[in-house]
């Protein structure tokens, strides 16, 4: 079995690898190391989800800690109530886009900041093995927090123009999970008319897994846009921090030709301003930005990793992954995922642009991307010091996440696993003919 403490978050099996015991000590462990007085607590659907809290909230109390706890929640909506109740730490109790067999602890310090692996969860895993806890006088309490719904609607709505949205009609897919709670209210009483899938939360999963990442979650999606003659349909992961899209010819649209498009339209608002993307993206999000007179900047993957780089960055206001993540910079301390805004910006293009969204992206025909291919490999490290050496005369290396060589119609990366003997190559060409080839001239060495 491996550790359920993970690079992002904490996430194993229910009961065998994360039950009520450990989330009990967890719990005690996660106050010791913050030292704080208060954990606003959130959690999805998920069948073990309530035992869950019950066991972690006593492990906090008792370590004198009060508890702020707003309920089922989507994990932009907690990190949202971790900034508006001025909350010291928070946990949502989730494992997101995984089984329903599974559940996890997301974690964040003041203003939704990440625990991540680097900077947090290893310290919270030595104390929870070390098993002995501060002892404290005075148990905290629990501090049931109501309306945070309404606060939440409220906030997203004061970032859109909705005066100035057409009316639309979009297809949501909530795949069973949390958006299922939220989305009713965040679209109620605007211009976009919501064709609902899957929306009654149900921790069995019973249509599809929510994780419209993998293709046959989307499905169903995809369908029901075509049926409907929606104007576009987004499908959302369980948690709901992550949200995918489909034009309204039913095709899916990767994430990094929506960060482009999103990213284009928030520079009219904020001309200059800096727009993340990770390693994986295609050459379609930096040429975009660029020519919208942005600055484009490449980071690794992974929330926690890009929330901490834009909150140093300045002038950033928004980033993207291939993964669905987007992230926003919502105040000057709070940089978080969120997945409502992307369709009201997405409602907005559409509207100004008086086009379709398969028309006003057009132009991703033009780029040809291999998509993540995973390889079982001895040495890494070898393969990408080979791969290297042969292709950095023809382009620019970058070692931002794993190595990038960059060249002028062209690109590589080559990134490890944190947790398997793996190696992702992802690459990118000018022509289908062109991007097969490099593919199979770096998959021949990868797998030789």
């Amino acid at each position: 079995m491996g550790t359920i403490f993970k690079a992002y978050d904490i996430r194993g099996v229910y009961p065998s690898e994360i039950n009520e015991e450990i989330a009990y000590q967890i719990g005690k462990a996660f106050v010791d190391y913050l030292g704080v007085d208060n954990v606003l607590i959130g959690q999805d659907m998920r069948t073990s989800s309530p035992s869950i809290f019950e066991a972690l909230s006593r492990g906090i109390t008792e370590q004198g800690a009060n508890i702020y706890h707003i309920g089922m929640s989507t994990t932009d909506m907690f990190y949202f109530a971790v900034e508006h109740l001025a909350a010291s730490a928070g946990i949502m109790i989730t494992a997101s886009h995984n089984p329903g067999k599974y559940n996890g602890l997301k974690m964040v310090r003041h203003h939704a900041i990440p625990i991540g692996g680097d900077s947090g969860i290893k310290d919270i895993e030595a104390l929870y093995h070390q098993g002995q806890f501060k002892t404290v006088e005075k148990k905290g309490e629990i501090f049931a927090k109501e309306g945070i719904l309404d606060e939440y609607v409220k906030f997203i709505h004061s970032k859109i123009k909705l005066d100035q949205l057409k009316p639309l009609r979009v297809v949501m897919d909530a795949g069973n999970g949390m958006a299922g709670l939220v989305a009713p209210k965040m679209f109620a009483n605007t211009p976009i008319e919501v064709i609902p899938m899957f929306f009654e939360p149900d921790g069995n999963f019973p249509n599809h897994e929510a994780n419209p990442l993998e293709e046959e979650n989307r499905i169903d999606l995809m369908a029901k846009v075509k049926e409907t003659g929606a104007d576009f349909g987004v499908g959302f992961d369980g948690d709901s921090d992550r949200a995918f899209f489909v034009d309204n010819k039913g095709n899916f649209i990767d994430n990094d030709f929506m960060t482009g498009l999103l990213g284009r339209h928030l520079l009219k608002i904020h001309p200059g301003a800096t727009i993340f993307y990770d390693v994986r993206c295609s050459r379609f999000v930096r040429k975009t930005i660029e020519e919208a007179g942005g600055k484009a900047f490449m980071w690794k993957v992974g929330h926690a990793f890009m929330k901490s780089k834009m909150k140093e960055t300045p002038g950033a206001i928004m980033g993207g992954e291939v993964s669905g993540h987007f992230y926003f910079k919502f105040t000057d301390e709070m940089y978080a995922d969120n997945s409502s805004w992307p369709v009201f910006l997405t409602a907005e293009i559409i509207s100004e642009a008086g086009q379709t969204l398969s028309e006003i992206l057009a132009e991703r025909s033009q780029y040809f991307i291999s998509g993540e291919i995973n390889s079982t490999v001895a040495d890494p490290d070898a393969i990408i010091k080979e791969i290297q050496a042969l292709y950095a005369p023809k382009g620019e290396v970058v070692e931002i996440d794993g190595m990038s060589v960059i060249g002028d119609t062209w690109w590589l990366n080559l990134r490890k696993s944190n947790t398997e003997p793996l190696l992702r190559l992802n690459c990118e060409a000018d022509s289908q003919e062109n991007l097969e080839k490099l593919r199979d001239d770096l998959l021949a060495i990868i797998r030789k």
